[in-house]
């Protein structure tokens, strides 16, 4: 195991990442936000430098965290070879494995190879997976000519909205998400239109993979156009510090998958994998 913290080193990794879209994707992220002033308290575990087989991002261990937090406690996976990546799994200190915590990425041997290790540790495991997409590049400011009055208003989330995100995210719906939600809007870029008590109507934030996520108009406020004004902007946010736009959707997802077509978002041709862990002392109190 290998902890990489040299700048130029981190660079480097930056570019060999891009070379290996769209699996690398979700690493690629994470490594982005490091080299831009590490918000979220990231590291990078390899196998090897710089002929590397195998990474890992994860929360620096000097970081503060809640073990049952498998929000904040998340892992992201690239591999060059399965093998490698297995081994790293196995090496002592590079994961966690007393507290709850998730895995994702975007190759199709990350689910039985992470649960075989998992299982010989006694930890349960929880796969989810949806299609990955990515939006092309947006080279000019969303048009908001829909929003002819003020409010509404296009503007961006602040901490005191994570409340409101965290009871309509399917995801959510307990203390350790809405902390994770309080952060998100924190350190990463977010977009809402607000309507005239100032209250967010329609958003989506950033995670610390930067992937756009929580894309959310509440029900009274949708077929005006809002999901779709605020797709473009935050892509257009994300590109305009260099980010590629990506995300996630659920096969299920009618109205999200029908948005997603119509601003000719590109649906990737490998799928996004995410693995919740579990010990099984943690069982009976984690909220999934």
């Amino acid at each position: 195991m290998l902890v990489l913290n040299c700048a130029t080193k981190l660079l480097t990794l930056e570019k060999v990442l891009k070379s290996h879209f769209p699996e690398s994707l979700k690493v690629y992220g994470a490594v982005m936000n490091i080299n831009r002033g590490n918000p979220f308290q990231k590291e990078v575990v390899l196998d090897s430098w710089p002929d590397f087989k195998a990474v890992i991002t994860r929360r620096q261990k000097e970081a503060e965290t809640d073990n049952l937090d498998h929000y904040t406690n998340g892992y992201a996976v690239f591999y060059k070879d399965v093998r490698a990546y297995r081994r790293l799994l196995e090496e002592r200190d590079v994961i966690n494995w007393d507290q709850v915590f998730h895995i994702q990425g975007l190759q199709s041997e990350l689910y039985d190879v992470s649960k075989a290790v998992a299982n010989s540790k006694r930890l349960d495991v929880k796969l989810s997976s949806s299609k990955a997409v990515r939006l092309s590049v947006v080279s000019a400011p969303p048009d908001t000519s829909l929003l002819r009055t003020s409010p509404p208003r296009l503007t961006y989330l602040s901490v005191a909205d994570a409340d409101l995100l965290n009871r309509t995210w399917s995801r959510g719906g307990n203390k350790q998400c809405l902390r994770y939600i309080a952060n998100l809007i924190s350190c990463f870029p977010s977009v809402c239109v607000r309507d005239e008590k100032g209250s967010p109507v329609s958003w989506s934030i950033t995670d610390q993979f930067a992937t756009m996520c929580h894309g959310y108009t509440l029900p009274e406020h949708r077929r005006k156009g809002y999901s779709r004004l605020v797709a473009f902007t935050l892509a257009w946010k994300l590109h305009c510090r260099g980010f590629p736009a990506q995300g996630n959707v659920l096969d299920d997802n009618v109205a999200s998958i029908s948005l997603l077509k119509t601003i000719k978002a590109e649906f990737l041709p490998c799928r996004f994998h995410r693995l919740i862990l579990t010990p099984a002392a943690l069982s009976s109190q984690v909220h999934l």
